[in-house]
C-alpha cells in the first residue's frame, strides 16, 4: 500500500487538493504498477506558527506582503 504524504502551508483550497490527489495517485500507479485503490494520499496543512526553519518560526520570517524573508 503506497502512502504519499504531502506537508504544506495552510491556505490552499479544497479544489487544489482535489486536483493534487489524483495526479499523485496516477504517478505512483504508473511507476509502481500498483492498484490505484491501494494508494493513500495524506495532506497535512501547517499554520505558519507551527513550522520553523533554522530556529525561526515561519510566521516571523514572512514580511507583510506574504513572502519569505
Amino acid at each position: 500500500m503506497p502512502i504519499i504524504r504531502v506537508d504544506m502551508w495552510e491556505g490552499r483550497s479544497v479544489e487544489l487538493k482535489r486536483q493534487l490527489a489524483p495526479e499523485l495517485t496516477d504517478t505512483i500507479v504508473r511507476i509502481t504498477e500498483c492498484d490505484p485503490a491501494t494508494v493513500r494520499v495524506l495532506i497535512e496543512d501547517y499554520a505558519a506558527e507551527n513550522w520553523a526553519v533554522g530556529g525561526r518560526l515561519r510566521i516571523d520570517a514572512v514580511d507583510p506582503a506574504g513572502t519569505d524573508v
